[in-house]
């Protein structure tokens, strides 16, 4: 373990094995670093907030803040963030809140660029790149292995379904199927993030299918319904297809990201 002697670490933070606390780092007492962890410099930790081994964190980052939400009293929320994960420059990450559930949880391998912040209660997954300044608003449920482009806001509880890529300057109010392009403001979908799957190794017949079953849901006469069981029926063998339907159908008072 090691600690600058210009660090602030409160009376019962809790550091794993080999830890890096850098230069003008302040833990406040409820803080737990797993093994690894380090902190380059000028980092502030608050509340109950954990950190998991082997993640960097870089000056001027703000995790485990209160939530900016009117509703907030003071109560005991956590942060948790996953392993091997990448916090750049001037990133902020706030806590949960009681009626969204307590916590913010970030998943594992994710890499959060310049000037990120992730509001109260969000939950994001495993691998998931923000690019610099993208803000995501509270309740937001972002899948795994999602990229999403410099400069984008996402609306409150919103979700993003995996492997979706949003390109820069977006602006999404609405939720976003697996495995989908999207641009503008306000965000719609362009297509399947072809790119993405094929850097993924995805077979090509699973790509042809997918791109089938895309057109089909998202163009025709028919009801929405009538295309979901459409799809279903010609397509249901395919895992990623079958991600795609579940999402559709998880939530039916939310809006579905339309397609251009």
């Amino acid at each position: 373990m090691s600690i600058h002697p210009t660090a602030i670490v409160e009376s019962g933070a809790e550091l794993g094995a080999g830890v890096e606390v850098g230069a003008f780092c302040h833990l406040g007492p409820k803080v737990c670093l797993h093994d690894g962890v380090k902190l380059v410099s000028h980092v502030v930790i608050d509340g109950d907030t954990e950190i998991g081994e082997g993640s960097i964190i870089h000056p001027f980052t703000a995790l485990g803040g209160p939530p900016q939400h009117v509703g907030y009293k003071g109560e005991e929320t956590k942060l948790i963030i996953g392993a091997n994960s990448a916090i750049r420059e001037h990133v902020s990450i706030h806590r949960g809140t009681a009626a969204g559930g307590g916590v913010t949880r970030i998943g594992d391998g994710g890499f959060y660029m310049v000037g990120v912040h992730i509001a109260h209660d969000c939950k994001i997954g495993d691998n998931v790149i923000l690019a610099p300044n993208v803000a995501v608003g509270g309740h937001v449920a972002i899948d795994d292995n999602v990229f999403v482009g410099g400069l984008c806001a996402i609306h409150q509880n919103c979700r993003i379904g995996a492997y979706a890529f949003i390109g820069g300057g977006a602006v999404v109010v609405s939720d976003m199927i697996p495995y989908a392009s999207a641009i503008g403001n306000h965000a719609r979908l362009v297509g399947l993030n072809i790119i993405g799957m094929k850097r993924r190794g995805m077979a090509r017949k699973t790509i042809h299918d997918m791109r089938a079953a895309y057109r089909m849901l998202f163009s025709g006469e028919a009801t929405l319904k009538e295309r979901i069981n459409l799809v279903r029926e010609r397509y249901g063998a395919s895992e990623e297809i079958k991600r795609i339907l579940e999402f559709v159908e998880y939530d039916a008072s939310r809006p579905l990201m339309p397609s251009r």
